[in-house]
């Protein structure tokens, strides 16, 4: 329908106003892939794991295996659940492959 048949039908101003219903969308929560320390896993092998599976350079991953290594415990992404969970496995997968303790799991982030 042109402008000029919708002005001359009377349709246009109606009375009704009709908005675009937009629902009220919420962030989905974020996991932490969270590598664990041990006292057995090289720590050439956690590089190389932190830079296949979370695109870290050298440099960040070996930030975050020191981090790891000093202090028990380290960060090495946050992700939505689906993706942090899939990194969880894929880490212990290829640890178990390569015959390393090497332990990440996940864990809801704060944010």
């Amino acid at each position: 329908m042109s402008e000029e048949e919708n002005h001359e039908s009377g349709s246009e101003g109606a009375g009704l106003a009709l908005d675009e219903a937009r629902p009220k969308l919420r962030k989905p929560p974020l996991y932490k892939v969270v590598i664990l320390n041990d006292d057995y896993t090289p720590m050439e092998f956690v590089i190389e794991v932190l830079k296949r599976f979370f695109g870290l350079s050298h440099d960040k991953a070996t930030s975050i295996m020191l981090h790891v290594h000093t202090r028990g415990r380290g960060v090495a992404g946050v992700y939505t659940y689906e993706i942090a969970e899939t990194k969880v496995i894929l880490v212990n997968e290829c640890a178990r492959e390569h015959e390393h303790p090497l332990q990440c799991t996940l864990e809801e982030s704060e944010n």
